[in-house]
């Protein structure tokens, strides 16, 4: 099954919005985040925030590679079935959309550290 582009667009867009959207939240989180103490527990809206955003960069990350690793691993099948040869070049090609949701992880974990 093939996505028209204006689907494939819309996600896109989504997966912009969304990372902007994060690090925006984070951005805004900062100075809340900085002037905090041992003794002054951190705003409780700022963590609600903070953990949406994390939430929201995994999960998108992993559907977004999931969508990726569906239309390239179809295609990989595709080419090894009329040309065995190209194994390595096909792993590397799924490997790298898989990398999407690893990026996605990584920013999670980055706005987790920033909350404390």
């Amino acid at each position: 099954m093939k996505l028209p582009a204006r689907w494939i667009l819309a996600l896109a867009t989504m997966t912009t919005a969304t990372v902007a959207v994060a690090t925006f939240t984070l951005i805004a989180a900062w100075p809340a985040l900085a002037a905090e103490t041992a003794a002054v527990p951190p705003d409780p809206d700022v963590l609600r925030w903070g953990f949406a955003s994390a939430a929201l960069a995994a999960g998108l990350a992993a559907l977004g590679a999931g969508y990726a690793v569906a239309q390239v691993g179809t295609a990989a099948l595709g080419a090894l079935a009329e040309k065995p040869d190209l194994f390595g070049r096909v792993l590397v090609m799924v490997g790298l959309a898989e990398g999407i949701a690893i990026y996605g992880l990584i920013v999670s974990i980055l706005i987790l550290n920033r909350l404390g």
